[in-house]
Order: C-alpha cells, then structure tokens, then sequence
C-alpha cells in the first residue's frame, strides 16, 4: 500500500508542504515553531499561506520525525 502524502501549495508558488500523517509522532515541534501556520484544530490544519518560504523551510528542517517534508519550485 503506498504512502499517504497530503500537499499543501503555498500561494507564492515557491513552495509545497508534504505531510505523511503515518510517520508523525506528534512532538508539536511544527506547532510551537510556527503557530500561525499549524493548528491542528483547524481545517485545513496546515495554512503555509502564513510563513514566509523560508519560516516554512527552517521550520520543516527541525520536524523530528521526518513527516513534514518540502518541495522547492522555479518561478
């Protein structure tokens, strides 16, 4: 069975947050970092419309478990 991936796009066009729900362990790193973007209250619970590119990528390099993931593109 394949791995489930849920992309958010960030507006900018620059970016796409990845998230493997199966590989959280919940640490709230993501959270505690960059509370405007992460609510886990709220739908959807990832809003990278709210952090720069960069919050986003410095934020997602700490992510403990590896289920937040990037991807970069080309404008």
């Amino acid at each position: 069975m394949e791995e489930k991936i849920i992309r958010y796009d960030h507006p900018n066009g620059e970016i796409t947050v990845l998230w493997r729900p199966k590989k959280c362990i919940h640490s709230a790193v993501c959270v505690n970092t960059l509370p405007q973007v992460y609510d886990p209250a709220g739908r959807p619970w990832i809003k990278p419309e709210f952090a720069s590119t960069q919050e986003l990528i410095d934020q997602i390099d700490r992510c403990p478990s590896g289920a937040l993931q990037y991807e970069l593109h080309q404008k």
